[in-house]
């Protein structure tokens, strides 16, 4: 309890490819306990995340057990690929099972967006576009203008190799191609890219919804913590309220 007097999350990520728990911890403030556990997605395709229910409830079972005070099933696809109100279902059903509030990638990044006020967004992604279209019904469920949802053209098993200088570079054509936006959206946790979240936004000039961050920023939150991190973006540096 000394590492955790703060509180106790649990994550279960939807790969095993290293970096963003790293990530994640390194930006935690002090006191909070982490929990991190794994599913094996390997293909990236919607007709293995539309399969993978049962495996996140395997590890959800050890997190409740582990006595985590939240729980994140990490991965925005695995869930977006069910829809808006698909996906509420999933999630009311394991909070009622486990009795441990739970959010999603995709429902923390609207929760981000929304907090910065963001109406519209550029989003750019690691998926090709059939599947970056289900992302983009997904945010435009949620009431957003989605301006584009631009993938970068890698594997899905060698997304953590793209350099940040080549995210940064497809990012800023995809924005300045859609005109711009309230916000630029980054769906997917295997690029390793947070050196690029304050270039981007002092460059094009407006926030940033990065993963890492903003999961960090609703844990915070969740656990009734208020702490500002600078370097990484506008979300975890000004600390917007959560509105549930």
């Amino acid at each position: 309890m000394f590492s955790s007097w703060r509180g106790i999350i649990g994550i279960v990520h939807p790969t095993l490819r290293p970096g963003s728990n790293e990530e994640l911890i390194r930006m935690l403030p002090d006191g909070i306990g982490v929990l991190s556990l794994h599913v094996n997605i390997t293909r990236g395709t919607p007709d293995e995340f539309l399969q993978m229910k049962a495996a996140y409830e395997k590890e959800l079972d050890l997190l409740k057990e582990a006595g985590c005070d939240v729980i994140h099933p990490s991965g925005a696809p695995p869930f977006m690929v069910h829809g808006r109100d698909g996906e509420a279902r999933i999630i009311d059903e394991w909070e009622k099972r486990y009795g441990v509030p739970m959010f999603t990638s995709g429902q923390n990044h609207v929760n981000a967006l929304k907090a910065l006020g963001a109406k519209s967004i550029v989003g750019a992604t690691y998926f090709p576009e059939k599947t970056n279209e289900v992302f983009s019904t997904y945010f435009k469920d949620a009431g957003f203008n989605v301006k584009a949802m631009a993938g970068v053209d890698v594997a899905f098993n060698k997304v953590q190799e793209l350099s940040g200088e080549t995210v940064y570079a497809h990012i800023k054509k995809a924005f300045l191609k859609a005109g711009g936006a309230d916000a630029i959206y980054m769906l997917g946790s295997g690029w390793r890219t947070l050196h690029i979240i304050e270039m981007l936004e002092q460059d094009l000039g407006v926030p940033v919804i990065h993963p890492v961050p903003a999961r960090v920023w609703e844990f915070q939150k969740r656990l009734h913590i208020n702490e500002s991190i600078p370097g990484y973006g506008h979300l975890v540096e000004t600390m917007p309220a959560l509105n549930l």
